[in-house]
């Protein structure tokens, strides 16, 4: 199956001859989801892997001896209670060394600039999604001319690249870049072994299709059908047992776990659940490919 979605993705891209897109903003009436402003319980994932977010979208911290790593950031008021979170699990917030981003879009940078300003932490990210950090979002092929859609503009201290190992402690986190969702969209993996038993873990880019983003003519981005076909097939590549990402909703976290609940090794052991998740993003970016290549008044 897998091998004739590839096939017919190369037939689409061969056919097509790509023009830069107009670029886009939310629809007029649509109001953003009330959960991206709430908090959600701290918990610990497996190992040294804690959520700190809010109850949708997800922030991790990665600690270790040496500092921690803050991957993601939420809506305008989470800083708030991203530190909450990371101090009432027993952590300090100047201890984080390394913030991290899994996609340059404002519903996970907003509150970027504030953090690193109050750890003093350097910021990495992929050279992709660098400049559009740096300006705030107005660089976003998608977004950029949607000012609803921009966030404080926050200065990127180290480009990271795909496949690099970031090593802080103990950790060994490698980077993988994963683009389509942005231009520079990673996912970052470890492996966690307790009770004799090994974990492979990512934090994965889940790269879905914003509403509006144009694959074949007048794409969004040059290579952007490229880009979210190699992303789908390196992640169904990967040998996963424990999966988030920066959606709670993605992974399913809330049939997962419950508020208050016992840590346990097993709780996010889900394979079958990370290929499937993968499957269906891959799916609706195949039917949208067929959708745009059918459509009459799409050619040029």
């Amino acid at each position: 199956m897998i091998k004739k979605l590839t096939f017919t993705l190369s037939l689409l891209l061969i056919w097509v001859q790509p023009v830069i897109a107009e670029r886009v903003c939310l629809p007029d009436g649509v109001e953003l989801p009330a959960s991206w402003y709430l908090n959600f319980e701290p918990h610990r994932v497996i190992g040294n892997l804690y959520a700190v977010g809010g109850a949708d979208l997800s922030v991790y911290l990665l600690t270790t001896k040496d500092g921690h790593i803050l991957i993601n950031t939420g809506m305008e008021n989470s800083s708030t209670f991203i530190r909450r979170n990371i101090e009432t699990l027993g952590f300090n917030i100047s201890d984080v060394k390394i913030l991290l981003v899994q996609q340059a879009h404002f519903d996970h940078t907003l509150a970027l600039a504030e953090l690193k300003k109050l750890t003093g932490a350097e910021l990495w990210a992929t050279a992709a999604d660098a400049p559009i950090l740096e300006d705030g979002g107005k660089s976003d092929p998608h977004f950029g001319e949607c000012s609803d859609f921009r966030f404080p503009p926050v200065e990127v201290d180290r480009i990271i690249t795909d496949q690099e190992v970031i090593r802080l402690g103990n950790l060994r986190l490698k980077t993988h870049l994963h683009p389509g969702h942005t231009q520079g969209s990673s996912s970052y993996t470890f492996t966690h072994r307790e009770n004799n038993i090994s974990y492979n873990v990512i934090v994965a880019n889940m790269g879905s299709i914003n509403q509006g983003k144009k694959l074949l003519y007048a794409p969004t981005y040059a290579a952007v059908a490229e880009d979210f076909d190699r992303t789908y097939r390196a992640q169904l590549a990967l040998p996963i047992d424990i999966w988030v990402a920066a959606h709670a909703s993605q992974y399913g976290r809330d049939k997962k776990y419950e508020p208050g609940q016992v840590y346990k090794p097993s709780t996010f052991v889900d394979p079958q659940g990370y290929t499937d998740a993968v499957l269906a993003l891959q799916a609706t970016f195949v039917r949208q490919l067929l959708e745009e290549a059918r459509a009459p008044h799409a050619r040029p």
